[in-house]
């Protein structure tokens, strides 16, 4: 008998990669849509943690939530948190311009997957994917820093590359982590 987890998201994108990981190892993923607060800290785990520690306790089964941020080396790791933010405030094109004569250009995104079942303490599994920031837009695959971030070992950027291809250029090592606990902890 499958195990069902709910992904508190409306991104398909966390979901088909949940699905792709998970259900092989028996677990069904379905989703759920709602807005969770986001507590304001400086790392994308404890936004994690908090925001799926109430859904859990709100909906009262076990769920997943995630929290990410691009970390920009030459910009002391701004946007980080505050990604979203920036990307709806300032976009790729204002990156690119606070980039500008910028040498270091590393930078990595910070995926934080928080598992929480009803009234017990969040437990987070971490993924990082290094890249760097390209000096211009480029791709039309995907959405936001896809168009300016190039992932380690690649030359172009995420944008180049359709999402069945896109979705093995990152870190999703969290997943088995995650699997392995629940299996652990049945």
């Amino acid at each position: 008998m499958k195990k069902k987890i709910t992904y508190v998201t409306g991104n398909w994108a966390k979901i088909e990669s949940a699905r792709s990981a998970l259900e092989p190892l028996g677990y069904e993923i379905d989703n759920i849509k709602m807005e969770t607060p986001e507590i304001q800290a400086d790392d994308v785990v404890e936004v994690s943690k908090y925001s799926a520690k109430w859904a859990a306790n709100e909906l009262g089964i076990p769920v997943l939530k995630n929290d990410s941020g691009l970390f920009v080396e030459g910009l002391n790791g701004f946007p980080g948190v505050y990604s979203h933010y920036a990307d709806d405030t300032i976009g790729e094109d204002g990156l690119l311009k606070l980039m500008e004569g910028i040498e270091n250009r590393n930078a990595y995104f910070k995926e934080s997957l928080a598992y929480c079942e009803p009234a017990k303490e969040p437990v987070v599994f971490e993924g990082i994917t290094k890249g760097k920031i390209d000096t211009k837009k480029s791709g039309t695959y995907g959405w936001s820093w896809d168009f300016i971030f190039i992932p380690e070992g690649e030359e172009k950027t995420l944008g180049c590359f359709p999402d069945e291809e896109r979705w093995n250029l990152w870190n999703l090592d969290y997943y088995k982590e995650l699997a392995d606990y629940l299996e652990n902890n049945k």
